[in-house]
């Protein structure tokens, strides 16, 4: 069994990025900059959104965080969208989620100029993945693949089965793996919260990404030996006996799971690191969009 480490692969890939950026500067460019939008007070949100800003120094990225009060308006919150859209120093942004309620996030993703959508989330970018053209891939699912093809994990032919269908990580997987290329032409089964005898789809995997939310759902009994695990759930759940009251569980019984795979994603340290890794791969891919455009 081996362990597809995220946290070193992720290192790897802001090292690669680094030395990129010292070549742009060293040729007198301009280096990459990476916005981010956070609105409200949301402590997960900021926890995370610092860390991007923290990549954004360590690589030699520009970065600008725009806080925003958990009251604004939808409209002045679309205003400041189109600001972002229309400043030229910027080469791509990501708006936070979740939004307050009072917010429509559907109308803002869309608002987003789909060539600094470097998070993937607009319809123009993922119409562009599943037709197999350049665009920006959503940071989870690009980090997933990337893993698979630097561990080099036999996916051709595979059968891959995604559990959970969100527009984040499940759906973008399932087109992700059924393209033509490595990693890729894997015959692809989409499983969800609705999705009978779950287990008949998973005994029969050769590859498992599962994205569900639930702390230890993928059971031993539930694979075979020899199965690729990439387990991209990551919830809080209490524990007296821990320092801070809580441990970072995934969606797999990795004690029992590990024993019969033979490639799995621990978690912390697995998927997501990864995710802020490709959302600088993504920015740097921005910044020479731009460039080219020019």
């Amino acid at each position: 069994m081996q362990i597809l480490d995220g946290k070193k692969t992720s290192e790897d890939i802001k090292n690669e990025i680094a030395a990129e950026v010292q070549s742009i500067k060293a040729a007198g460019g301009k280096v990459p900059h990476l916005a981010a939008v956070i609105v409200g007070n949301n402590g997960a949100s900021l926890t995370y959104v610092g860390s991007k800003v923290k990549s954004c120094q360590q690589i030699g990225f520009d970065s600008t965080l725009v806080a925003l009060p958990e009251d604004i308006t939808e409209v002045d919150l679309l205003g400041k969208i189109k600001e972002l859209n229309e400043d030229d120093n910027l080469d791509g942004y990501i708006v936070q989620l979740p939004l307050p309620k009072h917010i429509d996030e559907q109308k803002i993703l869309l608002a987003i100029d789909p060539d600094k959508d470097v998070d993937g989330f607009h319809p123009t970018n993922f119409g562009r993945m599943a037709l197999e053209m350049e665009s920006f891939i959503p940071a989870t699912p690009f980090g997933i693949m990337e893993l698979l093809e630097r561990y080099k994990v036999e996916t051709a032919g595979k059968h891959t089965v995604v559990i959970g269908r969100s527009h984040i990580v499940g759906r973008p997987m399932s087109i992700l793996m059924s393209r033509k290329g490595n990693p890729g032409d894997s015959t692809v089964t989409l499983t969800h919260s609705r999705t009978k005898n779950l287990a008949d789809f998973t005994k029969n995997a050769d590859i498992i990404i599962t994205a569900l939310g639930v702390p230890e759902f993928l059971k031993a009994d539930m694979v075979k030996d020899g199965v690729v695990i990439i387990d991209v759930g990551i919830t809080r759940v209490e524990d007296a006996a821990n320092s801070k009251g809580y441990v970072i569980k995934g969606d797999v019984d990795f004690d029992g799971v590990s024993k019969k795979a033979s490639f799995i994603t621990p978690v912390p340290g697995g998927v997501g690191p990864m995710t802020i890794a490709m959302l600088l791969k993504n920015t740097l891919l921005a910044r020479k969009m731009r460039s080219a455009a020019k």
